[in-house]
């Protein structure tokens, strides 16, 4: 997804400040070994392999501000610094871990950071009603608009070239709500482009959405998947469905790729025709999908883990390399060379896990030893991994 704005204000110079000292190196244990001090690794030193199945050394850990809900959008890469859902929310440095910039105002707790065209869309931290767009580099605002009154809290959830979409609650004359909108906005004027009232049982929690093209594809904790016309608002088609992992699901060219319990199904975007569909073992329920550099890669609750052509449904491969090794099933994926990095949501048998992009086998896994019942989120800017666990943000190397 890609998206944007032009600078319509310009940030107060107490709103984001530099504290190069806020964050610190700590131990680390697990299968990444002991955390050196500063004076012992360089960024950039390292093996991206880790040698002998063991996981590569940090090549920084700090602790952060982080305030995380588990979801794939609170840890982002962009402009050479690295972001964790948090309040404060600091920017830090990708080579080094030192932070270069903060926003006092900090998140609402379960939006995401959405990126796009080189710009982070936030819902505001004051509960003011605004949505703002910051330059991830600086931490410089550069675009803000704000739905209106009558709406409560609007959070970004999807942006492209043109429009920033949001949800918020339409408020009653007694403070309460039964309903949401979901509204675009212009992505260069901040002004409303369209909005559009739900239906009645949707919420505007628990939203996952992406945009293609004309379409903007969405679901929420309801098991509501909807598709709209980004020009107009218009709904397309919406579906229940039977399953949807909390709502995640992946998006690919026209295909709109979603599991529901044994059975992961493709529906075409232009109309919600299914296209393809793939069955789990015996037993076994589909998690959570992505596609990553046109290959999708879903596990099952059997701990198999496959690679599908996401326009076909065609089986690349399947491997038990989890299920072998002993290991959690990943929820999150990203790809840095030919390593498929998974992050798994229970600690004491998961963690990050480096698998062969081509084969599914397990190369390595690295858990920080903390015990934290956060789950693992991952993020890349290809030369580096990041892994954040709890309030604990390690860099390790591709």
């Amino acid at each position: 997804m890609a998206g944007g704005g032009l600078a319509l204000a310009a940030l107060t110079a107490g709103t984001v400040g530099c504290d190069e000292g806020a964050v610190d190196v700590e131990g680390s244990g697990g299968a990444g070994g002991e955390q050196p001090k500063d004076g012992d690794k360089k960024p950039g030193d390292g093996d991206g392999t880790g040698g002998d199945g063991k996981a590569p050394k940090p090549l920084w850990t700090k602790t952060t501000s982080a305030e995380t809900y588990g979801d794939n959008d609170e840890l982002v890469v962009a402009g050479g610094v690295v972001i964790a859902s948090g309040s404060p929310l600091a920017a830090l440095d990708t080579a080094t871990g030192r932070q270069k910039w903060s926003l006092p105002g900090g998140t609402v707790p379960g939006a995401p950071l959405l990126l796009g065209k080189e710009t982070l869309y936030l819902a505001s931290g004051r509960y003011d009603g605004t949505v703002t767009g910051y330059d991830p580099a600086s931490g410089k605002e550069t675009w803000r608009s704000r739905l209106g009154r009558g709406y409560r809290q609007p959070q970004p959830i999807a942006v492209d070239e043109k429009q920033v979409y949001v949800i918020a609650e339409i408020l009653e004359d007694d403070g309460s709500s039964k309903t949401n909108v979901i509204a675009a906005l212009d992505g260069t004027t901040g002004r409303i482009a369209w909005k559009e009232q739900r239906d009645l049982g949707t919420v505007q929690n628990g939203i996952h959405a992406a945009v293609r093209g004309r379409r903007l594809v969405y679901t929420d904790f309801k098991k509501n998947l909807t598709v709209r016309d980004t020009a107009t608002g218009g709904q397309v088609w919406t579906r229940k469905t039977t399953e949807t992992n909390y709502g995640f699901f992946a998006v690919h060219e026209d295909l709109v790729i979603v599991p529901q319990g044994k059975k992961l199904q493709a529906f075409a975007l232009s109309d919600g025709t299914e296209k393809w569909s793939l069955e789990a073992s015996e037993f076994a329920l589909f998690k959570e999908p992505a596609v990553v550099e046109d290959v999708l890669y879903i596990a099952d609750s059997a701990r198999t883990l496959r690679a599908v052509d996401p326009r076909t449904g065609t089986l690349l491969w399947q491997s038990k390399a989890l299920a072998d090794a002993g290991l959690q099933v990943p929820r999150q994926y990203v790809k840095a060379g030919g390593t498929l990095y998974g992050a798994t949501d229970l600690d004491e048998k998961g963690g990050v896990i480096a698998l062969d992009a081509g084969t599914g086998e397990v190369r390595w896994t690295f858990n920080d030893g903390s015990g934290d019942h956060h789950a693992w989120l991952v993020a890349t800017d290809g030369e580096r991994v990041f892994a954040l666990h709890g309030s604990k943000l390690h860099a390790l190397p591709v």
